[in-house]
């Protein structure tokens, strides 16, 4: 949707964190005097100007019947009732959809259910490196209205996007990079279909003149690039080289010369809870991997670190995931030591126990620090902890970025003054 139309509609922000926030203050800037429209389940206390009805608590989807048009962020279901209605009156828009549809530069849109985060950062920092204009938004980095205003045409904006930001788009950018689609966020979806389609949405409207980067080894992803009308550049890879292979991919586009592509990717670090290095203590080496929340993230880990790997550090939310490949991999790759958190760790190990083969030595914690104790304990010098848990963190955690902190902090805690 175009700006200027939005000058004659009544708009609702719906949803009030990060992102609604951002789209208020956009739209303020645009429209100094428009009466707008902010909803949000939780009962905030915002200071605003008198031109905005809020309607904050439980009756807050109320207000979705008295506006023209429903701008909805990223985390408000899309199965309540009030916002399928919506959508079927085609009422609904986002952040994400107004900025593709109104930024002037070229937009690198990457996505995929693991890797995306690493990936936009890669792309980002070779383009800088390059010389060019660029620009990091989305899911990563700042909302993407923020950056709409000043926008120019030689400006490239390399942007994270997320399956709930892709859903019910209808542009998808001029330059896709499509990692992996596993199952995910099916809380969020009905089905795992519908989680794949919100996918497909990066490519399903690019035309001739665009760009896929597409992963030819997941077989959902190639089917989804099959239909796709874009130029088509193939990638392959383990889990953890797919991220280079895409940045290079992208960079060959803009004809980044090698040696800048080569240098940035030597020296890059990855992002913090993703196959990140804590250090080396009393001879062990640790790895933090708390966004690994699905088993293929688990498993690509394991496979990049190699036989290195001694005990690793598993379990979490119960969303009935498949465990067998992981278990095939933790048996194959001689793992010695499972340290389990409920409520999918016993599941994963009822699932090592159907698999022949030298079952690892078994231990079932509720909390980071027995966890991390065990793994000092069991660990010999010379091997590596990996925290990599093939789980959500929601049952003893409030998210990856907890779990993956309270690693940390134990793992240097017990460094520096535990004794096996």
């Amino acid at each position: 949707m175009k700006l200027s139309r939005l000058k004659d509609k009544k708009i609702l922000i719906l949803g009030f964190g990060k992102e609604g926030r951002n789209t208020f203050a956009f739209l303020r800037k645009l429209f100094p005097n428009k009466l707008l429209g902010i909803a949000d389940k939780a009962k905030l206390s915002v200071k605003t100007d008198k031109r905005v009805k809020k309607f904050f608590g439980n009756d807050y989807l109320n207000a979705i019947k008295k506006f023209d048009l429903i701008i909805k962020s990223p985390g408000i279901p899309i199965h309540l009732k009030e916002v399928e209605d919506a959508f079927n009156k085609k009422k609904v828009t986002s952040q994400t959809e107004l900025f593709l549809d109104n930024c002037p530069g070229q937009v690198i849109g990457i996505t995929g259910t693991k890797g995306k985060s690493t990936t936009t950062s890669l792309i980002y920092q070779i383009l800088k490196r390059a010389g060019i204009k660029v620009k990091i938004l989305g899911n990563i980095g700042k909302p993407m209205l923020s950056s709409l205003i000043k926008a120019r045409k030689d400006q490239v904006f390399v942007c994270e996007l997320s399956s709930h930001q892709l859903y019910g788009l209808k542009k998808s950018p001029h330059i896709s990079v499509l990692l992996n689609i596993y199952p995910e966020h099916l809380d969020y979806y009905c089905d795992f279909n519908e989680y794949i389609n919100a996918k497909a949405n990066i490519t399903r409207y690019q035309l001739a003149k665009d760009y896929l980067v597409f992963n030819a080894d997941n077989e959902i992803v190639k089917k989804i690039a099959k239909r796709s009308g874009a130029k088509k550049i193939r990638i392959r890879g383990e889990y953890h080289d797919l991220n280079k292979q895409a940045a290079k991919a992208v960079a060959g586009i803009f004809q980044v010369p090698n040696n800048i592509i080569d240098q940035v990717i030597k020296h890059f670090k990855p992002l913090a809870h993703r196959l990140e290095l804590v250090g080396t203590f009393q001879g062990i080496t640790f790895y933090n991997d708390a966004l690994a929340t699905i088993p293929e993230a688990t498993i690509g880990a394991i496979k990049t670190l190699g036989s290195r790997v001694e005990t690793i550090i598993l379990g979490g939310f119960e969303r009935n995931i498949d465990f067998k490949e992981l278990a095939e991999q933790v048996l194959k790759s001689g793992i010695k030591t499972v340290i389990l958190f409920p409520t999918t760790g016993e599941r994963i190990w009822q699932e090592l126990k159907k698999k022949t083969g030298k079952l690892p030595q078994p231990f079932f914690v509720d909390n980071m620090k027995d966890a991390v104790r065990i793994a000092y304990q069991n660990t010999k010098k010379g091997k590596v902890c990996l925290l990599s848990t093939a789980s959500s963190s929601f049952s003893i955690f409030k998210d990856y970025k907890e779990k993956g902190d309270l690693f940390k902090k134990y793992v240097k805690q017990f460094g520096h003054g535990f004794k096996h």
